[in-house]
């Protein structure tokens, strides 16, 4: 019978790292949307902000499973062969930017009113609010909880090993259909998860004590 070697932890390392791939294609990809999300949940057209408002919804109210199978089963049904790292990447990004739109929306908004008064005083026009007053502000802010979510997107990447994509999770399965030592993979799975993982974890409470949010 085959034991867990050497060999087998490499196959995860290599693995994980198409864990990270996904996952920045996730922050990337939803970080876009989401900031565009957020501009349209504060704009002053109400037709924008309840479009913005729906979508992020919709997204929140819907199981990033069925996300997955929706965009990798239901864009075959329409004719679109898509390979699984194609539908993985699509369906994280539309989960994070309606996350990302939600806590930067929130960063927006807890800009005191005084800035946009104040912009507003001194004849800037609404881009050039956001670009010179409120963003930068926004931006300190949204530092922490924005580093914080990127663990939830490392880990979501797991999800994606039932459409076929093989990461980090699919390589444990794979390593233990091989082994029979679930006990053994899986730890070794956890804690490339946890090596991942738990910098950003220290990353996110360094920037809430070094800009000093909530003060």
């Amino acid at each position: 019978m085959i034991t867990f070697s050497t060999t087998h932890l490499i196959y995860l390392i290599e693995a994980a790292r198409w864990t990270l791939l996904l996952s920045v294609i996730a922050f990337i990809g939803g970080g876009i949307v989401g900031l565009a999300l957020a501009l349209g949940r504060v704009s002053q057209l109400k037709w924008l902000r309840w479009i913005s408002a729906a979508y992020i919804q919709i997204i929140q109210g819907t199981p990033l499973l069925v996300v997955l199978f929706l965009a990798y089963f239901g864009l075959s049904i329409l004719g679109l062969d898509i390979p699984p790292i194609v539908a993985a990447g699509l369906s994280l990004t539309l989960y994070t930017s309606a996350f990302l739109g939600e806590i930067w929306r929130g960063c927006i908004l807890s800009v005191p009113k005084t800035q946009w008064e104040a912009s507003n005083c001194i004849g800037l026009n609404r881009m050039q609010q956001y670009r010179y007053v409120i963003l930068p502000q926004a931006s300190r802010i949204a530092i922490p909880p924005t580093v914080g979510f990127m663990v939830q997107i490392i880990k979501n990447t797991s999800i994606t090993s039932i459409i076929g994509f093989v990461e980090l999770a699919r390589a444990g399965q794979i390593v233990n259909n091989s082994t029979f030592e679930p006990f053994i993979t899986f730890v070794f799975v956890a804690i490339i998860y946890f090596a991942m993982c738990y910098p950003l974890s220290l990353a996110s409470r360094h920037f809430e004590r070094k800009l000093n949010v909530g003060k």
